[in-house]
């Protein structure tokens, strides 16, 4: 269990170079992750939520009763900035309505549970980065058909009804799970070695998901490559500068506003890809936009939280508050 931990630890530390090396060895191997699809791509995106699911528990749902403004200004800018920027982005740059329906997934799916670990190494507020997280998760299945419907629903023919109740079961159901536990059985050996193994499962699954999707969709990648990145890039880096914006307008001290950017900029690409797997299987573009996109923000929210250490290390420590937890972040992947 020891040498199993150790391994869950450094596959968390270094999620986006084992998501770099998975998408290139399946550009050499395809048929390695020809099975990610259907039934088994649901559940591997079960998985990840799962492990989420199992890092909340009593203390951590508290927060929303104690901070519910901090939480909902979060949430917000979270649902509106990101979506809306996704479709001025597209727009601008002209995309294709593949690569329009990817980003604007992105941008309508919730936040990514890597921002968690993200606040924690900026030395950001944790326990807002997993109320935010935690929010968004619960109401995407009504927040993401809803704004993507809105949003390209005149261009793109989706099953809004469907993606609800597919939200629920890789999201809702999952997460509900893994807290229950975690509740019910955080007193037990057992347990916490599961708990503490679950990141570096989630890493691989996280991996896997991408790729199955490089697996299928990687030549379309590199037909629009450069074009796709631009757009991911400008997405994500708006989101971060609009983010620590929102926070700065409404008076958060430098921890806060660390982890409204990160918690508004890193969202979770690995649900858009199963996402646009599952329910635009026609729409290549749309996979693989999204499928980068899990790449893209992990290294780029890893790079920002190095920033804000390098910013500490020259100027000094960031004004915060005590942290009402601190377990989820370093279980967390």
């Amino acid at each position: 269990m020891r040498a199993l931990k150790k391994i869950s630890q450094f596959l968390a530390k270094n999620t986006a170079l084992v998501i770099i090396l998975t998408a290139l060895f399946t550009f050499i191997v395809p048929e390695a992750f020809t099975w990610v699809k259907g039934d088994a791509q649901v559940l591997v995106l079960g998985i990840i939520m799962l492990s989420m699911g199992m890092t909340l528990g009593a203390k951590d749902y508290q927060i929303l009763a104690k901070r519910p403004l901090d939480i909902l200004i979060g949430t917000v800018a979270q649902y509106t900035i990101m979506p809306f920027v996704a479709i001025s982005i597209a727009q601008a740059f002209n995309l294709s309505p593949g690569l329009t329906l990817g980003l604007v997934l992105v941008g309508t799916c919730p936040g990514g549970v890597a921002s968690n670990i993200m606040s924690f190494l900026c030395k950001g507020d944790v326990a807002f980065s997993v109320g935010m997280t935690t929010v968004s998760t619960i109401i995407a299945p009504v927040m993401t058909p809803l704004l993507l419907n809105y949003l390209v629903g005149e261009t793109i023919d989706m099953d809004g009804w469907g993606m609800f109740k597919f939200m629920l079961l890789v999201t809702i159901l999952p997460v509900g799970l893994g807290s229950l536990f975690n509740m019910g059985c955080h007193k037990q050996k057992w347990f916490n070695d599961v708990r503490s193994v679950m990141p570096g499962v989630a890493v691989i699954a996280f991996a896997c998901i991408v790729g199955g999707v490089v697996a299928f969709q990687g030549e379309r990648f590199l037909e629009s490559g450069l074009i796709m990145l631009m757009a991911i890039g400008c997405h994500n880096i708006t989101g971060y500068i609009l983010g620590f914006a929102a926070g700065r307008v409404f008076g958060m001290n430098t921890a806060k506003k660390r982890t409204l950017s990160i918690e508004v900029g890193v969202q979770n690409a690995g649900l858009a890809t199963g996402l646009s797997a599952k329910f635009f299987p026609t729409n290549a573009e749309s996979v693989v936009a999204c499928a980068v996109a899990c790449v893209w923000h992990s290294v780029s929210g890893s790079v920002l939280a190095n920033i804000y250490q390098w910013w500490d290390k020259k100027h000094g420590e960031p004004v915060t508050e005590i942290h009402e937890i601190k377990k989820p972040v370093t279980e967390s992947v």
